[in-house]
């Protein structure tokens, strides 16, 4: 390729990663956006927290319906939801952070919308895989799957036990070291390291974190008397999050016999 070209081949190659991750995030966006509309629109029928139940199931029903997810992967969305809504319920409950709104379909403070938030960190995932023709190459299951448990059960624990945050994220490094994430862009492959994966979802999740807080998903206590950015120490727990979710789907997509190769329809020109 000539020198001169290639400046505007790679600005392309990036259009078009930024264009996949568009459609990845699709359920993400559609979420955020009833939960946007609903915050300023006046007068609603319904509590606003139930009426979000209902748009996420809708919107859940909608990707399964025009072939975007899958019968399997509904199921490891499902997964997501369920293993949100427990995470919530603790969270909420050691006051973390709060849904201040009044709901009929909420538990224990913890409205079950909140769970469609963890959806769609699933749906991404899934979406990503199909979409970016993902693979992976050295990849440890049983290793980052017990790591990943783990993580998840510190974010639990660290309220009564010594937290043990960083030795988890050393850990999480050491089981995924060599572990590549190869994908396609513009029928170019490339690779990147599965951690670095996890740190960059982690940081654009801390900033839907701040959009979604900002719009009113939910409320930190230090936004209480007006919203607040997100503190960057979040960043860091999604990056450790994120492994949680990407073992379901790595499961589901495994057990399948590795790369997905069904092309998502949305993603056609």
């Amino acid at each position: 390729m000539h020198v001169l070209h290639a400046p505007a081949a790679a600005l392309r190659q990036l259009l078009r990663f930024a264009r996949l991750q568009a459609l990845a995030c699709a359920f993400a966006v559609a979420l955020l956006a009833g939960v946007a509309l609903s915050a300023a629109a006046p007068g609603l029928p319904v509590a606003r927290y139930d009426l979000l139940v209902g748009y996420g199931v809708l919107l859940t029903l909608l990707f399964w319906w025009c072939g975007w997810e899958s019968g399997r992967e509904l199921a490891v969305i499902a997964v997501c939801h369920v293993i949100g809504l427990a995470f919530e319920l603790v969270k909420v409950a050691l006051g973390s952070w709060s849904y201040p709104e009044p709901a009929l379909l909420k538990v224990a403070g913890v409205p079950l919308y909140g769970g469609f938030l963890y959806a769609a960190v699933g749906s991404y995932v899934c979406r990503s895989w199909r979409l970016l023709d993902l693979e992976l190459v050295g990849y440890r299951p049983r290793a980052t799957a017990a790591v990943a448990t783990a993580i998840y059960v510190n974010f639990f624990s660290h309220h009564w036990l010594p937290d043990l945050r960083w030795p988890l994220a050393a850990l999480l490094l050491l089981v995924t070291a060599g572990t590549w994430v190869r994908f396609t862009v513009g029928g170019v492959r490339y690779r990147m390291p599965l951690a670095l994966s996890f740190a960059l979802i982690g940081f654009f999740l801390w900033l839907a974190e701040n959009l979604a807080t900002y719009v009113g998903a939910w409320r930190y206590p230090d936004q209480a008397h007006g919203w607040q950015p997100v503190s960057f120490a979040k960043f860091g727990a999604w990056a450790l999050l994120i492994s949680v979710t990407f073992v379901l789907v790595a499961l589901v997509v495994r057990g399948r016999g590795g790369r997905r190769q069904r092309q998502d329809p949305a993603a056609t020109p």
